[in-house]
């Protein structure tokens, strides 16, 4: 089963697969989505990090570290930064973290991950917009984005003719020069929210 959701907040994240687990449905991967296979209904405990490693050797001594404390990693690889730890033991600790500070720690790394998303979108704007692939005027004025030479100047079936059939394209267009835009401000968004929950749990 696959179920697709967004979380910036990681505890309520946790929250829900447990609750998922609990239901009967143990994560087994995360990509585009949660992919969940069906398994007996138990009361567990999943807990998330954020880390991205450039060495598979890097990445293979911190899932060791955790193993060796009693927690088994389910999901999650080495460029995928969230990863999704399950209390393998009885006697494991309580948390995957040490203290207050490192768990906080994983919304800061969160939110610098959002933050250079947005710097690597930034110059891509600013080129598509100094060679006028992307018209910033058509934001105030959609009529822009009609390329039919003399199309607001015709009337009746011919003007609708003309109108109807470039509308799709002009959709088109607009979902593909907004694509990027809109990226920069989701990220910006989710990293503030991702700092905003560092501040309140550091």
């Amino acid at each position: 089963m696959r179920k697709i959701k967004f979380f910036i907040d990681f505890d309520k994240e946790e929250k829900w697969l447990n609750k998922m687990a609990k239901a009967g449905y143990q994560l087994e991967s995360k990509g585009f989505g949660y992919k969940f296979q069906q398994a007996k209904p138990e009361d567990t405990t999943i807990k998330i990090d954020y880390r991205q490693f450039k060495k598979k050797e890097d990445f293979i001594d911190y899932l060791t570290l955790f193993e060796d404390s009693g927690w088994k990693h389910i999901a999650g690889t080495k460029g995928s930064g969230t990863q999704y730890f399950i209390k393998a033991e009885g006697n494991s600790d309580e948390d995957i973290f040490s203290d207050k500070h490192s768990k906080a720690a994983k919304y800061k790394r969160l939110s610098e991950m959002y933050i250079q998303l947005t710097i690597c979108f930034i110059p891509v704007f600013a080129v598509l917009v100094s060679t006028d692939l992307i018209d910033i005027n058509a934001l105030y004025n959609p009529k822009l984005l009609y390329l039919t030479e003399g199309l607001w100047d015709r009337s009746g079936t011919d003007f609708w003719k003309a109108f109807l059939f470039e509308t799709p394209f002009v959709i088109f267009r607009t979902i593909v020069w907004l694509f990027i835009p809109a990226s920069i401000l989701i990220y910006l968004y989710c990293s503030y929210k991702a700092n905003k929950l560092y501040e309140t749990n550091k």
